[in-house]
Order: structure tokens, then C-alpha cells, then sequence
């Protein structure tokens, strides 16, 4: 070790040192004034540290690998490309409405397109129908 090196590390630690003696005479003077709300203050402090932690830890959530579409599943039970995108739609929670204005057809086409995906997918509402498309790695 330099004599640089020396001074420069014994310099900080003297430094180090004063900052605490100025954050111990400081504590000092807060916990005369104010005793009973630090305490309070210190405990909610560390259980909101505990929480924050424990919830980090326990909903920790690995990344879902990229998404392939089953072209085979969608092949076998006939889907059309424009059935499947009323599907995506669907999955996004558009109503009938809307998925006909995003798709440039009226609202009777998107209901027999429904229809006809229930029968396909063997379901009989729209929350099986995404259900079942997901299961089948239809949809993302």
C-alpha cells in the first residue's frame, strides 16, 4: 500500500467517523424529543421494508418463453385466419360492436364468425371459447 493510498483511506475513515458522531448526536437529540414517534415510525419502517420484501419474493414471476401459435391445432379444428382474429379480438375483451368496426364487417358477420368458433372450439361462452383457445396455444 502507497503512503497515498494510506492517507487517502485513513482521510475517509476519519470522515466516515465524523459523520457518525454527527448522526449519533443528532439521534440524540431527536430521541429526547420526539422518543415515542420514532419508535412508532422505526417499526412501521421495517414492516413496510418486510412487506415490500415478502411480496417481491413470493409473486416473483419468471419470464414466459415467446409465444407459438399451434398451426396445427388451429389446421385440425378448421379455424379461418379471419376467426381467428375475431378470437384475438375476443381475448382483448372488444364487444361484437367493436370487433366489426376493427374489422370492417358488420356486426351479424362477427356474430355467425362467433358462433361458428363456439362450435369449432366446442364451447358455449366467450370466456371458454378464449379459455380453451389458450389452452390449445391458439392465442397468445
Amino acid at each position: 500500500m502507497t503512503a497515498m493510498t494510506r492517507i487517502v483511506v485513513l482521510y475517509a475513515l476519519a470522515l466516515a467517523a465524523g459523520a457518525l458522531a454527527l448522526q449519533w448526536l443528532q439521534y440524540q437529540f431527536f430521541a429526547r424529543v420526539f422518543t415515542v414517534e420514532i419508535y412508532i415510525a422505526l417499526i412501521a419502517l421495517s414492516f413496510a421494508g418486510l412487506g415490500v420484501w415478502a411480496g417481491m419474493r413470493l409473486a416473483r414471476r419468471t419470464p414466459s418463453p415467446a409465444f407459438e401459435k399451434n398451426d396445427a391445432a388451429l389446421a385440425s379444428l378448421g379455424v379461418t385466419r379471419r376467426e381467428l382474429q375475431v378470437l384475438e379480438l375476443l381475448a382483448a375483451g372488444k364487444a361484437n360492436k367493436e370487433i366489426a368496426q376493427a374489422l370492417g364487417v358488420s356486426p351479424n358477420t362477427i356474430k355467425s364468425q362467433i358462433a361458428s368458433l363456439f362450435q369449432k372450439l366446442e364451447v358455449q361462452r366467450r370466456t371458454q371459447a378464449i379459455q380453451k383457445a389458450r389452452e390449445l396455444a391458439l392465442i397468445p
